[in-house]
């Protein structure tokens, strides 16, 4: 099962995607691991992670990926992933390798997604229904979080807006 939670900044996505990953592990009382792709570049990053840490549940375990999400996933089995969130990954990436194929990057992933017999929730941000970015590598960062969240909605069971704070099925469960 693979659910995508999109939304813009401050939406509650994330809140949401906490939320689901919790009734999940009721349902399943699988273990349950937080993937965080963020890394902490300055003192307000550091407590934004410092505040998203106090909301998960004690039981669950920490993996940090910032990079190699692929083959994290490829690592796991039978468990909940929680992967907050996919924009920060592909900012990392795009700050560690701008000349790399993004779409064999995303290819992977979405291989890694569908070939994983975890039950997956990831978060990302709708970047695209904003200002349009003046710089090229913002525009580059637009373009390729709009593609990599096609390629992901499309593999995915169950994809859902946040807006407000409130949840809008855009595929799968009602």
């Amino acid at each position: 099962m693979i659910h995508l939670v999109l939304g813009g900044a401050r939406s509650g996505k994330s809140s949401f995607a906490l939320e689901q990953v919790k009734n999940l592990q009721k349902i399943s009382n699988k273990p349950v691991t937080f993937v965080a792709t963020a890394t902490a570049t300055d003192k307000e990053m550091t407590t934004r992670i410092a505040r998203h840490q106090t909301e998960r549940p004690e039981d669950w375990q920490l993996a940090e990926i910032p990079l190699d999400l692929e083959a994290f996933i490829r690592q796991q089995n039978n468990t909940i992933l929680l992967i907050d969130c996919l924009t920060l990954w592909l900012n990392n990436q795009l700050f560690d390798n701008t000349q790399q194929d993004f779409k064999q990057l995303s290819n992977k992933l979405v291989s890694a997604l569908t070939a994983s017999d975890c039950q997956i929730v990831m978060v990302a941000n709708e970047v695209g229904l904003g200002i349009i970015p003046m710089g090229e590598i913002t525009r580059q960062f637009v373009d390729q979080a709009g593609w990599l969240n096609q390629a992901i909605a499309a593999a995915a069971d169950q994809v859902t807006f946040v807006a407000a704070g409130l949840p809008m099925t855009l595929k799968g469960a009602k």
